[in-house]
């Protein structure tokens, strides 16, 4: 099969399987046809509303068939689906807004930008728009994600891969036609990704609004779902289902469950291949900015055991000393990845400048070693950023919230041990007047912050937590709590 263009994918599957369904969302489904029908529509009143080739459109669209309508009509239009949470701020919102400068905001009151057309949650195109296929349009990039930052300022990770895609390419283990659960929210890169990766392949691709344990188990077999999506979080949380629970329905359909954007326990793991297998369990290891990454399936790990695979064929990795040296196997260093198509040829930034060593290797912040048959093992965060249930939290943003509270003179946010969500964040907050009422400093942050980043613990002190040159020693901080926990 040829290379065929976001905006005629659709096309190409709903004249295959035209009643098919294509998504389904707690009880809703929708079959191929309809969805090309409708996307086709909406892409008319797209465009209507100014949107041309290359433009961003930001979706703030909370999971659901309305948000792939939205990615499909986008590219349909010629541009690039640009997601955010629906739950966000709009002060954090109105940033991402500011640095895309996107031509449509999606999921918004009209008028909520008065400089940008705006559609709310719920939008109905004009029904005289006709709804039949468009001409052909190629975004030049088919995602733009978004990153706090380590600034605490958003930043756009712009693909540089075109909105098109050939099914036939092996991928993901995602077999054609076959069927994918998402568990998790869409506007973050994996579940984008996985979501639409498996639509482009002509899957049914299975969605809930928010991650439910047992849920996702009923899900598996009512759908004879192949590939699911997940991250370690998760996965603690379907363990700590009573066996009964757990064991009474039928995964036998499951050909690979994904984990990714957290460390996993091995324990953890171990327990998921003992459950369902190890041909079945997959861990990928990269980041949104696509330089490279590493997979490992079951059956490897339980001969590598801690690893996070080896380097994925389109890329290199390395690990770097202090000094700038590569270094030898087993020796714990920095995690440098470069693609082979060269620097700067998977992503670009905006409100944001990529970081880069000579020849052109990147870091995605990570310390780790590989051993001699070039697995990868990761030891620790070199950056200050936080993981909580998969979510990436950088403390600049958190601390900048919090510092904005009256009376506080600075702060610092670090990542404490949490079974469940692999890290809680907590706040050490300097403030010579003492602490304020929990609430007041709750209700502070929830217009500032999207919840996942608010943290769940706070203790107050008159100290400076930051040096002269303003800096914090986080690493020192969480060590302390840790140690008299």
């Amino acid at each position: 099969m040829a290379i065929i263009s976001l905006s005629r994918i659709l096309a190409h599957w709903a004249d295959e399987q035209p009643d098919r369904i294509v998504l389904s969302h707690e009880g809703t489904e929708i079959s191929w046809a309809t969805f090309d029908a409708r996307t086709n529509r909406l892409a008319r009143a797209y465009q209507a509303l100014g949107v041309k080739q290359d433009d961003f459109v930001t979706i703030s669209l909370p999971n659901g068939i309305e948000f792939f309508e939205a990615c499909f009509a986008t590219w349909k239009a010629g541009a690039t689906p640009q997601p955010v949470s629906a739950r966000l701020p709009k002060l954090e919102r109105d940033q991402i807004v500011e640095v895309g400068a996107p031509a449509l905001v999606v999921g918004v009151p009209a008028g909520e930008y008065p400089q940008t057309a705006c559609i709310p949650l719920g939008y109905s195109p004009d029904p005289s728009l006709p709804d039949t296929q468009l001409p052909e349009a190629i975004a030049t990039s088919f995602k733009a994600m978004t990153s706090g930052g380590s600034t605490g300022r958003p930043k756009l990770i712009v693909s540089k891969q075109p909105a098109a895609t050939d099914p036939d390419i092996p991928l993901l283990e995602i077999p054609q036609k076959g069927c994918m659960l998402i568990p998790g929210p869409l506007y973050h890169n994996g579940p984008f990704l996985w979501a639409m990766q498996a639509l482009f392949k002509g899957c049914t691709v299975v969605v809930t609004t928010r991650f439910d344990p047992e849920e996702t188990l009923r899900l598996i077999e009512k759908y004879s779902v192949d590939v699911v999506y997940t991250v370690p979080t998760m996965m603690r949380r379907i363990w700590a289902l009573p066996e009964e629970t757990r064991t009474k329905y039928n995964l036998s359909s499951l050909k690979a469950l994904w984990h990714l954007a957290a460390p996993c326990p091995a324990w953890l793991k171990e327990c998921f291949i003992e459950w369902l297998g190890p041909e079945v369990i997959w861990e990928l290891y990269g980041g949104t900015e696509g330089q490279g990454s590493t997979t490992i399936q079951g059956t490897e790990w339980l001969k590598h055991k801690g690893s996070v695979g080896r380097p994925v064929e389109a890329c290199e990795m390395k690990i770097v000393g202090e000094q700038g040296e590569t270094l030898p196997p087993r020796e714990v260093g920095e995690v440098f990845i470069r693609p082979l198509s060269g620097a700067g040829t998977t992503y670009r930034y905006i409100g944001a400048e990529a970081k880069a060593i000579e020849g052109g290797w990147e870091s995605l912040g990570d310390m780790g070693w590989m051993d001699e048959d070039g697995y990868l093992y990761l030891s620790d965060r070199l950056s200050d950023m936080v993981i909580v249930g998969g979510a990436n939290v950088y403390p600049a943003e958190v601390e900048a919230a919090i510092e904005a509270y009256p009376g506080v003179r600075s702060s610092a946010v670090i990542g404490l041990p949490d079974d469940d969500m692999g890290a809680r964040l907590h706040a050490v907050i300097d403030r010579p007047d003492g602490a304020v009422d929990e609430a007041s400093m709750l209700a502070h942050l929830s217009e500032r912050l999207v919840r996942y980043k608010i943290p769940k613990t706070f203790e107050y002190t008159a100290e400076a937590v930051r040096d002269d040159a303003g800096k914090v020693r986080r690493k020192a901080l969480r060590e302390a709590r840790i140690q008299a926990s």
